[in-house]
């Protein structure tokens, strides 16, 4: 079965609007795990407008599923996971500044940076995995540099899925056909919901991971928190 990661980031966001530790990101991610998450994952961003620095080792050390940390390898950065250890880094192409992740690597361009970084990752035991667009090339390069798996951006699936859904999971198909040939493993994230999550992994149902947070908060908003993670690990039987 496919895991489910929740994203808190979100959750953090709203304890930072106001300062002080309402919502309590560590009740929020051992609640998760509770209710049936298989992952925490957290995006530590430069300006710290959701997750921060210190959240990190506080959630490192009550985290007891799969702790995925994501974000731009910045010297900073690479030092921060060397030092938690997460079970997963996620390497996204993020500027400083960006809202959210809109656009995977450019493995090819960027292949001897990339290489690099995997390899310090190698060393300290962490699992890699590099955010791509759906494009068979870019997954190839991925695997050349030495990620254990891609993470498919699914920014596009999900902005076509109603209008056309066998379209818009087609490239997405091919380019999941060409990492299980290259043996790596398959993640997925980005405008992953309650209305396309199925379809996506009834499709492509050797999908290692998902990782979604902003839907999943906002549907949490309606349904519960338990409600809502159980309503998004239905979406992942096969």
């Amino acid at each position: 079965m496919t895991k489910l990661s929740v994203n808190i980031n979100k959750v953090a966001t709203i304890r930072n609007a106001r300062g002080g530790n309402n919502p309590d990101i560590l009740k929020v991610a051992h609640d998760c795990e509770l209710f049936g998450a298989d992952g925490i994952t957290v995006h530590p961003r430069p300006d710290e407008r959701h997750i921060t620095r210190a959240d990190v080792p506080a959630l490192r050390a009550i985290v007891r599923s799969e702790f995925n940390i994501e974000g731009y390898p910045s010297k900073e950065f690479i030092d921060l996971v060397l030092k938690a250890k997460p079970d997963q880094v996620t390497l996204v192409p993020d500027k400083p500044g960006q809202i959210t992740s809109n656009c995977g690597w450019d493995t090819v361009a960027e292949q001897d940076f990339l290489r690099d970084i995997l390899d310090d990752l190698r060393g300290a035991g962490i699992r890699s995995s590099i955010f791509i667009n759906a494009d068979c090339r870019m997954a190839e390069y991925a695997a050349k540099a030495g990620a254990d798996r891609v993470e498919l951006y699914t920014g596009p699936y999900a902005e076509e899925y109603a209008r056309d859904r066998e379209a818009a999971i087609a490239p997405f198909l091919e380019t999941a056909q060409r990492v299980r040939k290259l043996g790596i493993g398959l993640n997925a994230g980005h405008d992953l919901s309650l209305e396309n999550l199925a379809y996506f992994i009834k499709t492509i149902p050797w999908v290692d991971e998902v990782s979604i947070g902003h839907a999943l908060i906002c549907d949490a908003l309606y349904l519960g928190l338990e409600k809502c993670i159980a309503a998004y690990k239905e979406c992942l039987k096969k």
